[in-house]
């Protein structure tokens, strides 16, 4: 007897179809053949499958049989297909007798006891199941909880395969999984996150901070070992407004395709993502890749901070290819096996000491670096990644009284009120476009909301003269200044604006060349 299941094989964070096709009762003696382009983990689910079909109480293999995972040319990778398996076998073996096999989606793996356990993607499953209209969807228990946030498809939490075989013989009665969005909001009594009001002195590294989350800006903090560079970069998140309903589950949507128990981690749903790879890091798992592409950290920190500390000590073809992502907001991935298009719209944070030794320019310690060891050490950051960085600041070595004083700094919540109100402006400007903030602004939309005068556009071509700026740096500071305006909620872009954007281009500059 033939059966046929539907179920999904991952594709970066999209997930395809899927068809489990078992045909049993072959002539010949009893043998488990399984095609469809399957990778390790799918060729070792036959003895999963035997061991929990044997533990739940139901016969095996007794005849020749034959499993297709199709369509052929799309790889199929992990254990999600033990469960579809076993229950195609159970049907195909008239032990299973239900009319809307079919009907719905179905995914996960088995213990050998016969019990499920989590699959990744079930975010992406779930949009599948919805697209085909499905009746609805069968999954493990933390995985279906996952589905559920999609909505628009009914999704049943199955904990066995006994479980699965009952609710589809019309034994068991199960209701869909509901969603608890309570259970993720931060308790009172929660541990408090770390806060700007932590932070000591540093006002110009607060402001530009504040100015590069406004935009959602790439920012490179310069300074010496000690100055607050990574207190502030882990701080960012705090300040930054929530994403919307739309950016969560694109958040959501990487994580769980990544393989991270959504459900499990509360702070995907408090903050917005901060990922911080250390410099050891190699260009696959920056970019993202694999056999089958999948995510990577600038990808894992979509809608949210990258930080890159350390920035001159990550191999150089590490950081080459962030130029392209950065301008993008997106990554295409190319493999054999298939090719796959990811989202990273992520605000680039990076920190670097101005030399090896980190004192140059610091009037408490000497440098003692050699000025060859200063340009190579320099030279570690290309050129064109500097053009894609918006904001340069300094960040000094703080003073004795400065690291002494009790009085806090202004406190995250005071910023965040300010960013949240820069970044409604944005909305508004945008609403009915693909952009969101200002740091993505297309060059259109760079001439339609960053018209300057006569007068301000003599000032900015002294500035791109006398700094040499390149043609990308001229487009980062007229959206930097627009930002500096949309935080002092004025209409146009005034010379104050300006010229504060025309100063976190200089820095760079003079330490570079």
């Amino acid at each position: 007897m033939l059966a046929v299941i539907t179920s999904a094989a991952l594709q970066g964070i999209d997930a395809e179809l899927v068809q489990v096709e078992v045909n049993a009762n072959e002539a010949g003696e009893p043998k488990l053949i399984l095609v469809g382009l399957p990778d390790a983990a799918v060729k070792e689910s036959d003895d999963r499958v035997m061991s929990a079909l044997s533990n739940s109480g139901f016969f095996g293999l007794r005849t020749r049989t034959t499993i297709n995972l199709a369509p052929g040319h799309l790889r199929k990778e992990g254990p999600i297909y033990d469960l579809p398996i076993a229950l195609a076998l159970l049907f195909a073996t008239g032990q299973l007798q239900t009319p809307v096999l079919e009907d719905y989606l179905i995914a996960g793996e088995l213990s050998l006891s016969g019990a499920t356990r989590p699959v990744r993607g079930a975010l992406a499953m779930a949009r599948l199941a919805r697209k085909l209209g499905k009746r609805g969807l069968l999954l493990p228990p933390a995985s279906a909880e996952e589905a559920a946030l999609v909505g628009g498809i009914p999704v049943f939490s199955v904990g066995s395969l006994d479980c699965a075989f009952r609710f589809l013989a019309g034994d068991l009665p199960l209701l869909p999984v509901q969603f608890d969005h309570a259970r993720f909001k931060p308790s009172p009594g929660s541990s408090p996150s770390p806060d700007f009001s932590e932070i000591k002195g540093q006002p110009a590294l607060r402001r530009a901070v504040e100015v590069a989350a406004g935009g959602l800006h790439n920012l490179l903090m310069i300074g010496p070992p000690g100055s607050g560079k990574s207190m502030v970069a882990k701080r960012i998140p705090t300040i930054m407004p929530a994403p919307t309903p739309e950016e969560h589950l694109e958040v959501l949507s990487i994580h769980s395709a990544a393989g991270r128990t959504i459900v499990k981690d509360p702070t995907l749903w408090t903050t917005r993502p901060f990922r911080a790879p250390h410099h050891t890091v190699s260009d696959i798992a920056l970019l993202g890749g694999g056999s089958i592409p999948g995510p990577g950290e600038i990808s894992l920190a979509h809608h949210g901070v990258l930080f890159l500390d350390e920035l001159p000590e990550f191999k150089r073809g590490a950081l080459e290819v962030l130029r392209q992502p950065l301008e993008d907001g997106q990554v295409t991935i190319s493999r054999s096996a298939g090719k796959v298009t990811l989202p990273c719209a992520f605000m680039l944070v990076a920190a670097m000491n101005p030399c090896p030794c980190g004192y140059l320019g610091d009037p408490k310690h000497e440098c003692r670096c050699t000025p060859t060891q200063i340009q190579r050490y320099r030279a570690r950051v290309s050129g064109p990644l500097l053009d894609r960085i918006d904001l340069h600041i300094e960040a000094p070595s703080l003073s004795f009284k400065e690291l002494r004083s009790e009085t806090p700094g202004e406190p995250s919540a005071a910023m965040r009120a300010r960013i949240q109100a820069a970044h409604g402006r944005q909305h508004l400007r945008f609403k009915g476009t693909k952009t969101t903030v200002n740091a993505r602004m297309t060059h259109a939309q760079i001439r339609k909301n960053c018209a300057i005068d006569s007068t301000l556009g003599d000032l900015l071509q002294q500035a791109m003269e006398k700094l040499s700026l390149s043609a990308r740096a001229y487009d980062r500071i007229l959206k930097v200044a627009r930002t500096i305006a949309d935080l002092a909620a004025a209409e146009k872009i005034e010379a104050p604006h300006l010229l504060e954007a025309i100063q976190y281009r200089s820095l760079d500059r003079n330490l570079f060349h």
